[in-house]
């Protein structure tokens, strides 16, 4: 997704409106990803004395834009120029392959700077719950995409495409990815910053059907227009939507939001535009359906489906309506199951206190910690509304700030406090220089591929190249 530039100056002049008096203030911000760099850039801006650490898991920095975003979609990455710019500010320091609540504790980063801010995001996916869920060839959605994605702890993720059906469990963008990469030609993934070991795999792939299953109805899928869009375009490929389930659609159009109603316009062209042809593979999206159970002895050969209707309440927003489980049952044959019903964050730090099972759930955690991105609200939302909520933590910041609720009248020394720490358990670190030689790196091997970059996907090669003993 590309970010209007127009709005973001909108936006940065309604939410940046605060100034405090220049008093040095030592931050740091644990997470690279979106919310991690919109809070630096809005810190920065709002607090001009700030001297900000960024600490971050991997060796290298932006997240969810270099693991989670797919590869053919090249234009969401362009946001990485913004945060290179905002990281060569001498007021912002990178320190990669720091792990909190392993390598810093909570309690080291509150001794060592004024502010901390949690953005270390989602890296857990909620599961089924199921019978069968553990068995060979049921997949999380989350690791396939860091898989084909090249991130570190997913490169050997255990995968056979000798299948020719799909069930993917859940209608997310998420989702609806995993299903174009599996669809797409290698060809056209050839052209982009995907595995060299994901294409190997992908080549072998026997899939010729793959299903989008969902609980609820058409009105109520989280996957966006541009998403679907992209799939009805894929070449040689049969779309099979109901459309007997469309009647309640149709009354319901001209009373839709702009976006969901043209959402739903596609959905319901594709479904009556669905004729039977010679096509080579084919993509279904099954509404009104819950798994109940994967079966098979060793790996998954079929799954069980509750068939489910919709909850019809007065003055209820179909958006919202409800799944509910009848006693109809039926089953599928497939080889291949996705696991793609949500993210939830870990708790990563003994002393962060979660409000919920999934998040932080607040933006103020503790005095002179706050949260920002998914690790605050869960997983929602795209690189705009984390944009949005990480400006919104920057404010929460600023006012505590001005209002006095902040400690400053002792100073904290920030990284060499840190920096003790880490040289004690011989940690190595990766700075910014160090990013940019993994960079050069990459960019390079790609080249030789033509590919914009080859990805590596090991931590210690990657720490050979850019790590610095402390």
């Amino acid at each position: 997704m590309l970010i209007n530039r127009k709005f973001l100056f909108t936006l940065s002049k309604r939410c940046f409106c605060v100034k405090t008096d220049a008093k040095p203030i030592s931050i740091c911000v644990v997470g690279s990803g979106p919310a991690g760099f919109y809070c630096c850039q809005g810190l920065l801006k709002n607090l001009p004395a700030s001297n900000i650490d960024i600490y971050e898991k991997l060796p290298v920095p932006f997240g969810l834009v270099r693991y989670g975003v797919a590869p053919d979609h090249p234009e969401v990455k362009n946001v990485i120029n913004s945060f290179s710019k905002t990281a060569s500010d001498p007021r912002i320091k990178f320190i990669g392959n720091v792990t909190l609540g392993k390598d810093v504790s909570l309690k080291d980063l509150q001794k060592a700077y004024n502010v901390v801010v949690l953005a270390y995001g989602a890296d857990q996916d909620v599961k089924l719950g199921i019978p069968g869920e553990n068995l060979d060839n049921v997949i999380s959605a989350r690791r396939f995409v860091g898989w084909y994605n090249g991130l570190p702890s997913d490169k050997d993720l255990p995968i056979n495409f000798n299948a020719e059906t799909v069930s993917i469990f859940g209608q997310g963008n998420v989702a609806i990815d995993v299903a174009r990469i599996l669809l797409k030609s290698v060809d056209e993934l050839k052209k982009t910053d995907i595995t060299d070991y994901s294409l190997s795999k992908l080549a072998e792939s026997k899939i010729k059907r793959v299903m989008l299953i969902g609980r609820r109805g058409p009105l109520q899928v989280a996957f966006s227009i541009k998403e679907l869009r992209e799939v009805l375009k894929l070449p040689d490929i049969e779309v099979r939507i109901d459309e007997s389930l469309f009647e309640d659609v149709k009354e319901a159009l001209p009373n839709l939001p702009r976006p969901k109603k043209r959402l739903a316009e596609l959905m319901l062209k594709a479904s009556s535009e669905f004729k039977k042809h010679e096509f080579k593979k084919s993509f279904q999206i099954l509404f009104l359906r819950s798994p109940l159970e994967i079966c098979g002895s060793n790996s998954a050969k079929e799954v069980t489906l509750g068939i489910n209707s919709l909850e019809s309440l007065p003055n209820v927003d179909p958006h919202n309506q409800k799944a509910k489980l009848t006693d109809v049952k039926e089953s599928l044959a497939c080889e291949l199951v996705f696991r793609s019903i949500g993210y939830k964050s870990s708790v990563a730090d003994e002393d962060v206190p979660f409000l919920s099972k999934n998040c932080i759930g607040s933006t103020k955690v503790l005095p002179g910690v706050y949260s920002a991105g998914w690790v605050s609200t869960g997983p929602t939302g795209v690189i705009l509304s984390t944009m949005t909520n990480a400006f919104d933590t920057v404010n929460v910041i600023v006012n505590d700030m001005k209002n006095g609720k902040i400690e400053l009248d002792k100073e904290k020394h920030g990284y060499d406090v840190i920096k003790k720490i880490l040289k004690d358990k011989n940690v190595v670190t990766v700075d910014w220089a160090g990013w940019t030689k993994i960079d050069e790196v990459e960019m390079q091997r790609g080249k030789e591929h033509d590919k914009p970059r080859e990805k590596i996907v090991d931590i210690n090669e990657m720490l050979k190249i850019g790590g610095d003993i402390n």
